[in-house]
């Protein structure tokens, strides 16, 4: 028989949901996830998307993939896409919190209270009432897992996403506790996303002057970032092929800004 290094990577029998794939890295991901053989649930805000972008992604991997709509903020919503999927696939084995979004402040010196509120609701609150709900699924499954899309603004200075950034760095925080926490049973870890230049730029309020500055940046590689680039490492921790990997919080940013003693 012939070795076969990928087979840890193929994710066949596994059962997937994903948040906020119904474009730009969500739907990288749930491409990936499906093309290994994963049968993949999108959930997604946008419920008409989601339903277009799993029919794409089945009619290019062959896989059964579907969509749903899903506020991550209602309790109601993440159950129902919880009892869809166990319906749809007989149980979930793998979770993907992809979903978080954060505008620009106008002026950071005076974020409301009702803004800080609102994003961690919507990029932390949500990730742990979406895990809970999918655990007594995860606690039955093999090689369970809950991955999360992260933000490089959570471990840096990030003063003009404030609020973004500091519910992202409680993301951080939280997941790894919950890692403890399921120690043995689930593994769980965080990938915390450089610059990927997809549309959600624009809808953040980020001008076309700064996106172009951000599609060519400073860092290791030279080059921001593609879906895929984030997908294939949401894989690698997704599938069997980390299983002696949890708790961990990943940097995908192309390796960081380019550091010169001297200057440039």
């Amino acid at each position: 028989m012939t070795f076969d290094a990928f087979s840890a990577f193929r994710m066949t029998g596994h059962t997937v949901i994903i948040t906020g794939g119904a474009q730009n890295i969500g739907a990288g991901i749930a491409r990936t996830l499906s093309g290994v053989g994963a049968k993949v649930m999108i959930a997604d805000l946008n419920g008409d998307m989601a339903k277009e972008t799993a029919a794409t992604i089945s009619k290019d991997t062959g896989n059964d993939c579907r969509g749903i709509k899903c506020d991550v903020t209602s309790l109601g919503d993440i159950n129902a896409v919880v009892d869809a999927t166990v319906t749809a696939f007989g149980g979930v084995s793998t979770l993907v919190n992809n979903v978080g979004w954060g505008g620009r402040h106008d002026d950071p010196a005076a974020i409301t209270e009702d803004d800080f509120i609102a994003s961690y609701k919507l990029n932390t609150i949500s990730a742990y009432r979406m895990s809970m709900a999918c655990l007594p699924h995860l606690l039955k499954a093999q090689n369970a897992t809950i991955t999360n899309s992260g933000s490089m603004s959570s471990a840096a200075p990030a003063y003009d996403i404030l609020a973004y950034g500091t519910a992202k760095a409680a993301l951080n925080q939280m997941m790894v506790s919950i890692a403890h926490m399921l120690a043995k049973r689930v593994r769980v870890n965080n990938v915390l996303i450089g610059t990927v230049m997809t549309a959600g730029y624009g809808d953040a309020g980020i001008d076309p002057e700064m996106q172009e500055r951000l599609s060519h940046p400073d860092n290791l590689t030279g080059r921001p970032g593609k879906p895929e680039d984030v997908a294939n490492a949401m894989l690698w921790l997704c599938s069997p092929a980390s299983g002696w990997v949890s708790g961990q919080t990943i940097n995908v940013h192309g390796g960081g800004n380019v550091v010169r003693l001297f200057g440039a």
